[in-house]
């Protein structure tokens, strides 16, 4: 984490870690993709420190082409918890033809077009280049719904199985017991092993079960939606309640929650 650092400084601890370009930054507290890039050089990251002054996490760029978003949560005092929600992240993508630029390719994309922005910002040196026949090109690493991931309902894939690999890991972070993992993998039966997969992020309670994003799902409807959230802000109030009582924790002060408010709103 860095915050105010000098260029040096940092490029010194990113070696001494033994990491190398591309890397993925982004701010210690976040949502929604708020400042999400990869970085592909040290003049990059230059620019990047110039133009955002948070408090920022620098990781490892990981190019596993899979990522699922698995919503958990695990009562104090008990040894095994619950998913409630599996999100399927696919990456846009834009297939050449041979005759077409990259810049008519994501014109005539039917999802693509609605990023035009932020795809001709991040593809800026390429949107000229014609794709080969066949030729697959990721628009965008980033799996969040404003950098042009589609959301798809993986429910289907809740069972006992994937709930113990998840509470092997989760058991490993004491003290936290509700939230989403974001987690890249090779293929699924290698990470149910626990092999060749990486945690992205770890979420608090400002994350959401985001299948209900899913608008395609046979079950998808904003009063599900709703009554989704409900259920997972319920199961917050209980685990908050019970860390009150038994572990003597402290509810948050008024004045932080407006003060969180007015953040969130600027």
């Amino acid at each position: 984490v860095v915050k105010n650092n000098c260029l040096s400084s940092i490029l010194e601890k990113i070696e001494n870690l033994g990491l190398d370009f591309p890397l993925i930054i982004k701010p210690n507290i976040g949502f929604r993709g708020y400042l999400v890039k990869k970085i592909d050089s040290s003049r990059a990251l230059e620019n990047y420190l110039q133009h955002v002054d948070e408090e920022l996490i620098i990781q490892e760029f990981i190019p596993y082409e899979n990522e699922l978003g698995i919503f958990y949560h695990r009562i104090p005092g008990q040894t095994k918890g619950k998913i409630t929600s599996v999100t399927i992240k696919k990456f846009l993508k834009v297939k050449g033809d041979g005759i077409l630029t990259l810049s008519a390719l994501i014109q005539k994309d039917k999802r693509a077009f609605l990023y035009t922005d932020l795809f001709y910002a991040l593809h800026r040196d390429q949107l000229n280049k014609i794709l080969a026949k066949d030729e697959e090109l990721t628009l965008s690493l980033i799996g969040n719904h404003s950098k042009g991931t589609q959301f798809i309902n993986g429910n289907h894939l809740i069972n006992q199985e994937l709930e113990a690999f998840i509470d092997k890991v989760c058991q490993k972070m004491n003290g936290w017991y509700y939230g989403r993992l974001d987690i890249k993998y090779e293929n699924y039966p290698k990470m149910l092993r626990g092999e060749a997969f990486k945690i992205l992020e770890i979420n608090g309670i400002i994350s959401e079960p985001t299948h209900i994003y899913d608008a395609s799902h046979k079950n998808a409807s904003y009063f599900n939606a709703l009554k989704s959230i409900n259920e997972h802000w319920n199961i917050m109030g209980k685990i908050a309640l019970k860390n009150h009582k038994e572990k003597n924790i402290s509810y948050p002060s008024i004045k932080d929650y407006i003060k969180n408010m007015y953040w969130l709103r600027s």
